[in-house]
């Protein structure tokens, strides 16, 4: 198959000028006519028990696929799946283990200053612990150590 910039040689070398005017006035027109679509959307809607039962009912009643409920309501595909497969979102408890980590979640978007999630756990009193495992003292390599003990 032959590419746009091939057949724009190929005109050039048979000297024909007229082809390739044409050709510009439609690269013109086309420039013309593009736009950058906006986002569909900037923050996704809370979920709320409304909206998982909507998002059953189209998923019952419809033939949607969870990508187009997601788009039609809002809401990311994971959110409808976690509905649609797992039931979450249908009762309005405050204590549930989504309606927490979108809590949190709101939380750190409110803060932005804060550093973003590294790898290892959090302890109790303070610094992050690496989640790899150091070998036993045994297993060791002695370490070299130049000047003074």
């Amino acid at each position: 198959m032959t590419t746009l910039k091939e057949f724009e040689e190929a005109l050039r070398e048979q000297g024909m000028n007229m082809a390739l005017a044409i050709l510009q006035k439609l690269r013109e027109r086309d420039r013309g006519q593009r736009s950058i679509a906006p986002a569909r959307r900037i923050a996704g809607r809370k979920m709320t028990p409304d909206l998982a039962r909507q998002i059953l009912e189209l998923h019952g009643t419809t033939d949607m696929t969870q990508q187009e409920i997601a788009f039609k309501l809002g809401v990311n595909q994971g959110r409808v799946n976690e509905v649609i497969k797992r039931g979450k979102w249908l009762h309005d408890d405050p204590t549930a283990p989504e309606a927490v980590a979108r809590d949190r979640a709101k939380e750190r978007m409110k803060d932005q200053g804060t550093a973003p999630r590294r790898a290892g756990r959090m302890s109790a009193d303070g610094p992050r612990q690496s989640k790899r495992r150091q070998p036993p003292a045994a297993d060791r390599q002695p370490e070299l150590s130049f000047g003074k003990d």
